[in-house]
């Protein structure tokens, strides 16, 4: 027996009209280190529109021609999210972290036709775009000069200006009725090892996946709610948040290019949002700026991390001297990228909460999730059985771009290898341990690098800490620590070595330290534990040995 239901297709210019319509007094806010910038979300639909006519009678996309980003959280970058994958073609946010090589390899590698790039960001474009081999237009946000990429490019692309391309623009555009299946959104990979992989979005799962977002398990976003969205619009799609975001009715407060404590500060006093999302470097930035900073944050009642492991002294220190809530989340381009969120389960207080909390988070509704060994053979989900993580749903990608069939080091009979070792609980919580790749093997006993970072992240005097595993000639490999301390503070690596050696296995404490001004980090933020695997090996860390505790 079929069903009786109507076969409407699941599409973002659905997420749009609903927003605009339905939710259109909500605001999307731009900061602009002045006055903010304010539209509306039924003003959003209509420039959407204008958007997306430009395009079409301006730069040719009439089909699912590749439109790409090269901007900052703001308005603009938000009506780009929709106008492109309302029309039938395909939204590429650029990563503006990467390198120039890496920039031009995925625009040629994705086939860009138009970038929409804005105008501060002209300097860091005209270093990549002379060797874009398939862009032809190129849209200036701002007031900037487009100089540097005339020269660099020449005749072969066509620069246009936001406002000039948008004006006498009709407000209404006849949405296609695209296939929910095909792609609207397309993101790569930072990269790290080899050249970045592209993982394309269908229509059906964005919009599958901003649905679970806004549910109270995931995100809770409502029409209440005003959201910070600072992790990057160009990093897998911000989190999902923006289509969320006009799916629920939540206002929106963008940073644009002022990224630094002291502004995001400024925003939350000023616009006072509710929610907030980021990778755990802001939040450590931001704890300590109001540490010494007279702020109201009384509005925000919760923020999001992700991309890396939280400290959990940085969730406590959050909770008991601001009073706000951080929530592990876990996901990867690759899962939209919403995998799990830690939120206790019914009946769980106290300790037993915070234990849950300091989890990567309970799988969703839609995602299916499981623990292999080393041959890919299941292991039970009871907590205690390590292995790598694996997942499959329908947000989850199951081969990247340009690849005829999926790579068999990263997909197994259906499911995504994640490259995460951790274990599974029976009611679904996720602990990840370390990354594969990351996991010190020492003696032939496993060390997980995460752990300790977090436990030397826990000693008052340290800002940041990255552990590597590194050649030792006895053991095969041991933990190096690379250690940032605040400002003003002061520890030694005796005091940390002591430090540790009371609460992980002594056998696990490092005996090589390095105190550096900062720790690497990747396009997207997290710890570059290559680059100092790298410049241990090259010599380029003062270390010191010290003997076991």
């Amino acid at each position: 027996m079929r069903s009786t239901m109507m076969d409407a297709p699941l599409q973002v210019s659905r997420i749009l009209g609903h927003g605009a319509s339905v939710h259109g007094s909500a605001e999307v806010v731009t900061w602009t280190g002045g006055e903010p910038r304010r539209m509306s979300y039924a003003e959003v639909g209509r420039t959407a529109a204008r958007l997306a006519h430009a395009l079409r009678d301006e730069c040719g996309v009439t089909g699912d021609e590749r439109v790409a980003t090269f901007l900052w959280n703001n308005t603009e970058h938000l009506v780009a999210y929709f106008a492109v994958p309302s029309m039938g073609a395909v939204l590429h946010t650029l990563n503006i972290r990467l390198s120039p090589d890496q920039v031009a390899y995925i625009a040629d590698h994705a086939a860009d036709h138009v970038v929409l790039v804005d105008s501060t960001l002209i300097p860091l474009l005209a270093r990549s775009i002379g060797a874009m081999t398939t862009v032809r237009h190129v849209v200036v946000v701002g007031g900037g000069d487009p100089a540097p990429l005339v020269a660099a490019a020449g005749d072969r692309i066509a620069v246009h200006h936001w406002d000039a391309l948008l004006a006498d623009q009709p407000e209404v555009y006849d949405w296609p009725e695209v296939d929910e299946r095909d792609a609207a959104a397309l993101c790569y990979t930072s990269g790290t090892t080899g050249d970045p992989k592209g993982v394309a979005y269908s229509h059906r799962s964005i919009y599958l996946h901003s649905v679970q977002i806004c549910l109270p398990e995931a995100f809770g976003l409502g029409p209440t709610d005003r959201e910070l969205a600072i992790v990057p619009m160009f990093h897998a799609m911000s989190w999902g948040l923006p289509y969320a975001a006009f799916l629920s009715g939540a206002s929106l407060v963008m940073p644009d290019r002022f990224l630094q404590a002291a502004p995001i500060a400024e925003m939350i006093a000023a616009e006072r949002p509710t929610l907030a999302g980021a990778v755990p470097t802001i939040w450590t930035d931001l704890l300590a700026y109001l540490d010494t900073h007279d702020v109201d944050v009384s509005s925000l009642r919760e923020v999001i991390v992700g991309g890396s492991a939280c400290p959990p002294a940085l969730m406590h220190a959050f909770a008991e001297r601001h009073g706000i809530d951080v929530i592990h989340a876990w996901g990867m381009t690759e899962t939209s990228p919403l995998g799990s969120v830690a939120r206790p389960p019914a009946g769980a207080t106290g300790e037993a909460a915070w234990r849950y909390r300091y989890t990567q988070g309970r799988v969703p509704a839609g995602v299916a999730a499981r623990i292999v060994g080393p041959a890919g053979e299941p292991l039970p989900a009871d907590g205690a059985s390590v292995g790598e993580l694996e997942v499959r749903g329908p947000w989850v990608t199951a081969r990247y771009v340009g690849d005829d069939a999926p790579d068999a080091e990263k997909f197994r009979a259906g499911w995504l290898r994640t490259g995460d070792v951790g274990t599974l609980s029976p009611d679904g919580f996720i602990t990840l341990t370390d990354r594969a790749k990351d996991v010190i093997k020492s003696g032939g006993e496993w060390i997980s690098s995460v752990e300790l970072e977090n436990t030397l992240m826990a000693h008052p005097a340290v800002l940041e800490a990255c552990v590597v595993g590194v050649p030792d000639p006895r053991w095969d490999e041991r933990p190096l620590a690379t250690v940032v301390v605040h400002e003003g503070a002061t520890v030694t690596a005796e005091e940390l070595r002591d430090f540790l050696a009371g609460r992980v296995a002594r056998w696990q404490v490092p005996e090589r330290w390095a105190f550096v001004d900062a720790v690497p980090r990747t396009s997207v933020g997290k710890f570059d534990k290559k680059v100092v695997r790298s410049r241990y090996a090259d010599g380029g860390l003062d270390v010191r040995e010290l003997s076991a505790p």
